[in-house]
């Protein structure tokens, strides 16, 4: 699933403007998507990760090291975590998934003075409040059905681009009229 919304964000992406280079290999780490948009003397850079899950069990940051080795949880437990315990796994996801100095340098590689923003793509979330940390902590929260509800109006200045035909067959769904 997450490729399938990784390549709807891309397409959502082009449409804008933007040249985006999606699944960037840094050894075992990745990066979903980075997208730069020239506005005149402006750069427009934009870091984006996606978690598209269609029922979560659990939060979308992983438990801290720190937690695991103080509690014995396991990475991804779902259990309920304290205010302080989600301030930790949200600050360590960040430094983990943007700050990382490996993740700093690809992004410098591409545009060596630009000013990133930061953006977390969503589908479903089990826990708002740990939306709202993350927010906090400066990272952009853009909600799947948006980006689906975008390319539905077709305002975009682009009309498509690569990921065209898979985004015409998600939106199949709105052009069908029922009883023909």
């Amino acid at each position: 699933m997450a490729l399938l919304a990784e390549e709807i964000v891309e397409e959502w992406l082009n449409r804008q403007g933007y040249f985006t280079i999606r699944g960037i290999k840094i050894g075992v780490q990745e990066i979903d998507l980075l997208a730069i948009r020239f506005l005149g003397d402006k750069t427009d850079c934009r870091h984006i990760e996606v978690q598209a899950s269609i029922n979560p069990v659990s939060y979308v940051t992983g438990v801290s090291k720190a937690i695991q080795k103080n509690s014995g949880s396991a990475p991804n437990s779902a259990k309920k975590r304290s205010e302080e315990e989600l301030e930790d796994c949200v600050q360590e996801w960040i430094e983990k998934k943007f700050h990382k100095d490996s993740k700093q340098k690809a992004r410098h590689m591409l545009v060596p003075h630009g000013k990133w923003k930061y953006e977390l793509v969503v589908n479903k979330i089990k826990h708002s409040d740990e939306i709202d940390v993350i927010i906090k902590h400066g990272i952009n929260i853009i909600f799947l059905s948006e980006i689906i509800s975008n390319l539905e109006k077709g305002e975009a200045p682009i009309e498509g681009a690569s990921g065209s035909d898979f985004v015409d067959l998600v939106l199949l769904k709105n052009s069908i009229v029922k009883g023909s």
